[in-house]
Formats: structure tokens, C-alpha cells, sequence
């Protein structure tokens, strides 16, 4: 069975990581265009998400007051208001 904590193949992973590199100052680290494009572009992706859904609220609302879900119609096909007649009496005790 391999050993995971074996000294030798700890260190070539070591090894593979080169730790020599000198850390960048500050000023020299920069975001640079490519990050600013992705963040754009994500904002965007949620802007047209959150529009979609609106619009899939709105026809499922109109649907419901047409009556398609198995309510009471409120709406009738033309888009007009079915007036409330009131014969629905309250069916709480």
C-alpha cells in the first residue's frame, strides 16, 4: 500500500512547487482587463437572469388568472376582468 506521508514523495511534490519565486510588490500586482471583462460580463449574466424570471412571473400570473392551474378564473381569454360575484362563501369553521 502507498504511503502517503512518505518523505520522498512529499518532497517531489516539493519539488514540483518551485518556492524560489519572489513575491510581487503592491504596485507591481494588477487586476488588468480580463478580470474587469469577466466581472462585466457576470453582471450582466444576473441582470438577464433576474429579467427572466420577472417575465416568467408575469405569464405565470396571467396563466393562474386565466384559470389554467385549476383556480377560479379571474381573468377571461380577452385579457378583461371577470367581476367577483360573492356566491363563494367562506369554508372556514
Amino acid at each position: 500500500m502507498l504511503d502517503l506521508l512518505d518523505p520522498s514523495l512529499i518532497s517531489s511534490f516539493l519539488d514540483l512547487a518551485d518556492i524560489s519565486e519572489p513575491v510581487p510588490e503592491d504596485s507591481e500586482v494588477k487586476a488588468g482587463y480580463v478580470a474587469l471583462f469577466l466581472w462585466l460580463g457576470m453582471a450582466v449574466a444576473v441582470g438577464l437572469l433576474g429579467w427572466s424570471l420577472i417575465r416568467q412571473f408575469r405569464k405565470t400570473a396571467i396563466s393562474k388568472a386565466k384559470g389554467l392551474y385549476g383556480d377560479k378564473p379571474t381573468m377571461a381569454p380577452d385579457g378583461t376582468p371577470i367581476p367577483d360575484d360573492g356566491s363563494e362563501a367562506d369554508e372556514r369553521p
